[in-house]
């Protein structure tokens, strides 16, 4: 018997690693994978097939791929294009937008309005009043929407809503809104709205989705009023009833033709959950006017994308930088790429500044995050940590261009997760986060070189152990 469990043994871990040489897209990760494969008998390869195999080419991501692009190589999409692109005379933002363009198909639109949404509890009565003056449809997409005051009032205001004829779509992550199911889900679909979840944990395709997350947080009213950001529904965000306190984040409201851009994104997504016809008409997509003076443009990324839009987004901006670099994330385990241009970028003059909690709610990733502060403070990046836990996701550089959004700064949200970012080409606009920005710093511990440095070496061992396994998480 023994003899036969180390064959079988030897046989689905030889596969498992076979898997990772033929498949694997990063050296680093694929490293990581072989040793958790030997050292993990069994565990490991089932780890692996559960969460490390590359599924881009599966069928499963070709469809979604093939129905993006049916979104974005419309006649009517090209004329809103002439109309509304922004052209820069930046040639900082001419990079960056082509950039954006090229790996989402999304350009930068001019004449948006943009309201900054400093918390949960500003985005919830942005959005609330919203929602209350919708007309025609509410569009909602959210990572989590979890049981409590926030869900509840969700669904008197679609109760409401749907009274007045207003069509009500809604689609969540399988796994983020695990608690959203049974008599929850039944509650809403019973008063009309069109719930759907985006990849359903099923037996049928458990692995070739729970490692793939739709983390997007979009909600599209009319076609006029767009919502985006870090905001789940989740009471976490306006009660202290976590033991990381309230939730700190940042979101954004969007009028003018922006919304028509982060409404496609909104609209593929539904069409691949809920199997509908694809709500491509004048209803869903109004002729856009120009509201405001903010050019802004819609990043979105996936593992259906071609290229790491996310993570070639965060780089382009980091290595566009003239003078300083302001950075705010909960999960900073960004990998090599992005690492060493900060470093370059700090080591070049480039003022770098980097916002970070002190817990998370992941003690891994909060160690593997910590494991590469030494060398940060090395080369005179300044490193802000604060004790209540900050869930923002936003970069900025140079006072004039900001990304707020969805997308964190670790290989999940690079390679796995469904993310949506807005960047805002605005020093107006930037300049408002970024006076946020200073005064979470204020309010923060500025970790000094010297003092970081010798921390004890058991806590070096637990950052150093955890980094290990960073590209895994």
């Amino acid at each position: 018997m023994n003899k036969l469990l180390l064959i079988l043994y030897l046989l689905i871990s030889l596969w498992a690693i076979y898997s990772v040489i033929m498949y694997g897209s990063r050296a680093t990760k694929s490293l990581s994978w072989v040793f958790t494969i030997i050292v993990f008998p069994f565990a490991g390869a089932l780890l692996y097939y559960l969460f490390g195999v590359n599924r881009r080419k599966f069928k499963f991501f070709r469809l979604k791929r093939s129905q993006k692009q049916n979104l974005y190589n419309l006649e009517k999409e090209e004329e809103l294009r002439d109309k509304f692109e922004c052209h820069f005379t930046s040639e900082k933002e001419k990079k960056l937008s082509k950039l954006i363009l090229s790996t989402t198909h999304l350009y930068a639109s001019k004449g948006n309005k943009v309201e900054i949404l400093n918390t949960g509890k500003d985005a919830f009565e942005a959005i609330f009043k919203a929602i209350e003056k919708a007309k025609k449809f509410i569009h909602v997409q959210y990572y989590i929407f979890e049981k409590g005051e926030l869900q509840d009032k969700f669904y008197e205001l679609f109760k409401t809503k749907i009274q007045e004829g207003v069509e009500i779509r809604m689609i969540y992550d399988s796994f983020g809104s695990f608690s959203f199911s049974g008599k929850l889900k039944k509650r809403f679909r019973d008063i009309g709205v069109k719930a759907y979840p985006v990849m359903p944990i099923r037996f049928g395709n458990l692995l070739f989705t729970l490692n793939y997350r739709n983390h997007r947080k979009i909600i599209i009213i009319d076609g006029k009023i767009g919502f985006t950001g870090g905001v789940n529904v989740s009471d976490k965000y306006i009660k202290d009833i976590s033991e990381l306190g309230i939730w700190k984040d940042l979101h954004v409201q969007l009028e003018g033709p922006i919304v028509n851009s982060l409404h496609r994104v909104f609209i593929k997504d539904y069409h691949f959950s809920s199997k509908k016809k694809l709500l491509l008409d004048t209803k869903y997509l109004p002729e856009p006017k120009e509201l405001g003076n903010t050019a802004v443009q819609i990043v979105t990324g996936g593992p259906d994308s071609n290229q790491p839009a996310i993570m070639q987004q965060y780089i382009a901006m980091i290595s566009l930088a003239e003078n300083n670099i302001f950075i705010a994330n909960p999960y900073f385990i960004p990998g090599s790429a992005v690492l060493q241009a900060l470093v370059i970028a700090a080591q070049s003059g480039i003022e770098v500044n980097l916002l970070v909690p002190k817990k998370g709610d992941s003690i891994l990733a909060t160690y593997s995050m910590f494991s590469n502060f030494e060398e940060f403070l090395s080369v005179g990046i300044k490193i802000y940590v604060r004790d209540c836990f900050s869930h923002s996701k936003v970069i900025i550089i140079d006072n004039d261009i900001a990304s707020v959004g969805s997308g964190n700064f670790d290989h999940r949200s690079f390679e796995h997760n469904f993310e949506t970012n807005a960047v805002m080409y605005d020093s107006v606009i930037t300049t408002q986060i970024l006076k946020e920005f200073n005064k979470e710093c204020s309010d923060a511990t500025k970790l000094s070189y010297d003092t970081f440095k010798n921390r004890p070496k058991l806590q070096k061992f637990i950052e150093g152990f955890a980094k290990f396994f960073s590209p895994l998480l």
